[in-house]
């Protein structure tokens, strides 16, 4: 009975050296359960027990004692539910990890509550029968490819950010470019903020102002038919700003083919046109630690098909080097 209404608990017994302690010191220590999710759980009847008997956080336990924390099922009330074709690369009880197609939003925002990964996933999980709400980790941009993960309870979801802000989140980038980057292997340290004018778009702002980014990047190949340049790069961040490896190309004089933000729009151009209206950045890999196994994960998705025939585009008609 408790399961249609709760997910799986997490489940903690307490050892020799945390006898004597409090429940929430425990489930802290063990589990890294946040104090939020507490105070969230300890209001429901069976969220938060000791022996299965209900218990405040500041109960004290004794060895031997099995803690369990229950978190209530939740749904995505104001996401609508729509069919969508999904490439799921895994799913279990607590992630589920897709290939999100470009040309697709992650999540409903305003002008666009449908037709989004959010209302797909939605409906993807009702007709499994499970009661999920919709917790992106992480978020790609609408003409972005890639592996995005999905937390399907709060603590996965707060294990995952943590992980992400301690930088413990592998996430690698296949990208195009016009130009060369001055080096093959290098990084780029350049602080982004809002545009001013435009606070649409990014921008790479002077020193100690806007906000710390770092992208690390290495190039593949570069392609030049004797009058212009492009080149294959794979990109590895270590900050999270948004639209940030667009801004920190552009911002070395790389701009990424086929971005209409910050790319060179060229009338007639063939290798804008051969990116068939979406930019040349995808999500190659994800990797983290498994917040319930603590078994190190990794995925990864292929180029799409618009990419892998620029890339044969490129391979065919321009001098690789």
């Amino acid at each position: 009975m408790i399961d249609q209404f709760y997910y799986k608990p997490l489940v903690a017994e307490v050892g020799k050296e945390d006898a004597g302690k409090q429940v929430r010191t425990v489930l802290e220590r063990r589990l890294g359960v946040s104090r939020k999710l507490l105070s969230q759980v300890k209001l429901t009847e069976h969220g938060l027990t000791v022996n299965e008997q209900r218990v405040y956080t500041t109960a004290l336990v004794a060895e031997g004692d099995i803690i369990k924390l229950r978190m209530l099922r939740e749904e995505s009330d104001d996401i609508l539910p729509q069919p969508m074709s999904l490439e799921i690369l895994f799913e279990d009880d607590d992630l589920l990890i897709i290939n999100k197609p470009a040309g697709i939003i992650v999540h409903p925002t305003h002008g666009h509550y449908t037709g989004t990964l959010a209302n797909g996933v939605v409906y993807h999980w009702q007709q499994r029968g499970e009661k999920v709400r919709f917790r992106p980790i992480h978020r790609l941009d609408e003409e972005t490819s890639g592996v995005v993960a999905i937390a399907k309870t709060s603590y996965v979801h707060q294990q995952l950010s943590e992980q992400l802000q301690a930088g413990l989140v592998n996430k690698q980038y296949r990208a195009f470019v016009y130009g060369e980057p001055a080096s093959r292997l290098g990084t780029i340290e350049a602080p982004i903020d809002r545009d001013q004018i435009n606070p649409h778009l990014r921008v790479v702002t002077p020193p100690g102002k806007g906000y710390p980014s770092v992208t690390h990047y290495q190039v593949s190949a570069v392609y030049t038919d004797g009058c212009s340049l492009a080149s294959s790069v794979r990109l590895k961040l270590e900050t999270g700003r948004t639209h940030q490896i667009r801004v920190h190309m552009k911002h070395i004089g790389c701009p990424l083919i086929g971005d209409k933000l910050y790319g060179l729009m060229e009338a007639g151009n063939r290798l804008w046109e051969e990116t068939a209206g979406r930019q040349s950045l995808h999500a190659e890999q994800l990797g983290f630690t498994h917040p319930i196994t603590k078994q190190y994960m990794e995925w990864t998705a292929p180029l799409p098909t618009e990419l892998a025939q620029l890339e044969k585009l490129l391979n065919v008609t321009n001098r690789k080097r």
